[in-house]
Order: structure tokens, then sequence, then C-alpha cells
């Protein structure tokens, strides 16, 4: 990870069943919903498991390139990032990409009386932490309103 990195933590409690709450963190169909908190328009493009590629990018073609490190259902996921997605193509070697390689963002779903919690941990870069960490809060607040509906 870049020294020039500080890490967000965030956690949330959502009255809902690990399962429900994974699938919305993870599932296209909701992911597209709170990835808007970061840039609108964001997804992203990878099968989840262990060893995949992870291209997270936005409408206007920019974005981050990590890969899987972990996956344990309804535990924890954990991508580790390699580069950046910019002008339509994957970069690993510009001054961008390097400083968010080797950072990593962290999910985890811990059950709680009455539904889960889930804590994220994420490695910004420090110029970027104010806005990220704010991004985060409001993505939380979203996925805690998507996983509690019937």
């Amino acid at each position: 990870m870049n020294t020039a990195q500080q890490t967000i933590r965030k956690s949330i409690d959502i009255q809902a069943p690990r399962e429900k709450v994974w699938e919305v963190l993870f599932n296209d169909k909701y992911t597209r919903i709170w990835y808007a908190e970061f840039s609108e328009g964001t997804y992203a493009q990878t099968d989840w498991q262990p060893g995949s590629k992870a291209v997270f990018r936005d409408k206007s073609g920019f974005g981050m390139v990590g890969r899987i490190i972990t996956n344990k259902l309804y535990e924890k996921l954990s991508i580790e990032f390699e580069g950046v997605f910019t002008d339509g193509k994957e970069d690993y070697e510009s001054a961008d990409a390097h400083q968010v390689k080797g950072a990593r963002e962290t999910y985890i779903l811990t059950e709680k009386e009455g539904g889960t919690q889930v804590s994220i941990e994420f490695d910004m870069a420090q110029e970027h932490f104010e806005s990220m960490s704010a991004s985060w809060e409001r993505a939380l607040l979203k996925v805690k309103e998507l996983s509690e509906k019937p």
C-alpha cells in the first residue's frame, strides 16, 4: 500500500439477514444503486471469485482495477487494487495506478441480534480521504435501506 494512504473504517447495523445484505453488497442489481454514491453510473465487472479480476468503472469510463483476494460467502470479501481504468483501458503503470496499487477494500459481515453488522475498510489516498469517507457514509446508508426493504 502506498504510504500516503489512510484507511477508512466504517460500520453500520442493518435489520436484515447476512444473506440479504451480501446480495445487496455484491449483486449488480443493487451495486449500481449504492455505487452511485461514489460516482454516477458505476458498476463492477467481476464474478467475485478469489483470484478473479474486478474492474469498477463509472459512466465517464474512469475506475479502478483489482483482484478478489478473499471471498468467504456471507462473511468477508476483500479486493486488492492493482491499477486504474482510464480512457477505456486498464493502466498499471501511471502515477494514478501506483497510487492505488496494493490498496485494499474489505467487507466484513457479522451476525448481530436481529440483523447484520457490515464493517468496511478501504485504503484511500490522503487527498481523497475526506470526500471518500463521506461517500462511504452515504453508500452504507443506501446498503441499509436496500437490505431492509421487504
